[in-house]
This record gives structure tokens, sequence and C-alpha cells, in this order.
């Protein structure tokens, strides 16, 4: 048998955030087709379009990372965890049937801002999941981590009743994926991971789609299809950024993201957050940036994070 072709890393940090601002400006637009069709169609058939359409783009991916070589894309998409595959797709899928769901109820900005405390999340869970030392300075991030989401939420002004909660449970489930992503890739590469999330998703929705199944019309099925490619295209974008700048210059540029979310939510929507969402997100995002800061300066970076 012949041998994978080798893999040469290549550095390009302007093409890196060139990418970067690609992927996040996709995934905004990603986010606005979602709200936009969950007010009349389910989750569920949203989800089918999104993971169904979303394989071209992946598989492109996956050939790529193979060299252009279709033996080799098939050796990559061979898989020794299966059973890990699975536990980070439940979680996967689990964390956007939540997101998707609670865009017919809460503007994108506000639910962008509590989904940035999924690294606060993590670097809290990885303690007893991956067996990670964090030390006092990330303990520290973690607690004003949190701190800021509750500025977003407001408990005890009736909003933990809401939506809201849909959010928090729906970044805890990300966070999930996210340290299962992490066991994963210490064995297959990003590509492998991405393309069985997919897969397994579409499975799912797709067992379940006759139950909640509703017509479109010729536009709407558009708008089905391309949230499944716009998000497709995202994730390549983000894998190609990772590929050429380091995390610590990457990850800060995903916090674009609010931005898309605050100006397409309010062109669209009329929807602009008030001062708390904003107060409350600055301190998650200097929490996040703190926290990829630690873990830059005290362990490798970790592969890219492909969940949406």
């Amino acid at each position: 048998m012949s041998a994978s072709p080798v893999h040469v890393q290549v550095s390009n940090i302007p093409l890196g955030i060139g990418y970067i601002l690609m992927a996040v400006s996709l995934f905004g637009v990603m986010d606005a087709l979602v709200k936009w069709l969950a007010a009349t169609y389910p989750t569920v058939q949203i989800m089918f379009f999104r993971s169904l359409c979303a394989l071209p783009p992946i598989l492109v991916m996956v050939w790529r990372g193979a060299g252009g070589s279709l033996r080799n894309s098939l050796v990559m998409l061979r898989t020794r965890q299966p059973a890990g595959h699975a536990l980070r797709s439940v979680f996967g899928c689990g964390a956007m049937l939540l997101f998707f769901y609670s865009y017919k109820f809460l503007p994108l900005a506000e639910v962008t801002a509590i989904a940035f405390a999924a690294p606060i999340f993590i670097a809290c869970m990885s303690v007893w999941l991956l067996q990670e030392r964090v030390g006092l300075h990330r303990w520290s991030a973690i607690v004003v981590g949190f701190v800021g989401m509750l500025v977003i939420v407001r408990p005890g002004a009736g909003l933990l009743e809401s939506a809201t909660l849909i959010v928090v449970g729906a970044t805890l489930l990300y966070a999930l994926a996210i340290i299962q992503i992490r066991k994963l890739s210490r064995l297959e590469p990003s590509p492998t991971i991405a393309f069985w999330f997919t897969a397994f998703c579409t499975v799912m929705t797709g067992v379940a789609l006759p139950f909640f199944w509703q017509t479109p019309d010729g536009v709407d099925l558009l708008l089905l299809i391309a949230v499944g490619l716009v998000g497709g295209a995202a994730q390549l974008c983000m894998t190609q950024a990772y590929g050429l700048a380091p995390a610590s210059v990457v990850a800060p540029f995903d916090y674009v993201h609010l931005l898309w979310a605050v100006v397409i939510g309010w062109y669209v929507w009329g929807d602009f957050p008030d001062l708390y969402t904003w107060i409350g997100a600055a301190i998650v995002i200097a929490s996040g940036l703190y926290i990829l800061y630690r873990e830059t300066v005290k362990r490798a970076p970790v592969p890219p994070v492909i969940t949406e």
C-alpha cells in the first residue's frame, strides 16, 4: 500500500486571519437564515438541511486534507473511535438543536453573547473530564466569565424562566462537544471529526424528519439548502484559518461574530442589545481571551473547534 501524502504546514498569518473573518461572516449569515426560517419550519427540519447540505463542503475539506487523493480520502474517513464520535455527535447535535430553537425567541446578539461563555465552561470542566491542570489565573477568569454571563442572563428578572436558559444549556452541550473533540483529535484529524459529526446529525434528523416535515415553497427550499452550504463553507474556512496561523492569533477574531449578530439582528429584525448585554458580553469576551492566553502559554494550541 502506498503511503499517505505528507501534509506540509504552511504559515501565513494574514491569510489565516482572512479565512477566520470569512468563516465568522458566513456563520453570521447562517445564523440569520436559521432565525428567519425558524419562524415557519420545525428545528429538526432546519437541522436536517444544515447537516445534509454541509456534507459536500466537508467532503472537499477531507479531499484536500488527503492531498487530493480519493483513496487517501477514504482512508482518512476510517475511524478507530466510533464510540467517541457518537458521544461527540450527541453533544454537538443537542447543542445545535437548542441553539436553533432559541433563535425563535431571542435576538441573535443575545444568543451569541451567551454562547461566548463556552470557553469558560470548557476550562472549568476540563479539570474533571480531561484531567487538565487549571491554575489560579484561569480559575479567576472562569469566575469573572460566569459573572459576565449572569449579567447577560440577569437571574431574578424573570429571564431564567425564558429562552435564555435554553441558550445556557446549549452552551454547556457545546462545551462538552469541544472537550470530546479534544479527546478525538489526539488520534484523528479535524476533517474526519467534522465529517462523522455531520453524517451523524444528517442520519438522526433524517429519521425524525417525517414526523416534523413541512413542505417548503421554492424560495424557502433554497434558503434551507443555503443554511447547509453556508455552514459547511464556514467550517472549511475555519479549518483553513487554524491551519495557516496559530490559534492564539486566529481565535480572538471569532468574537467578530457578535458584531455580525448585532448588525444583522438590528437591520432585519430591529433588535439591538441593551446595556446589560453589552457589559456582560465584554466581561465574557475578556475572560475568554484571558483563558485563551493562559492556555497558549501553558500548553500547545488545540485544533480548531468546528461544531456549528
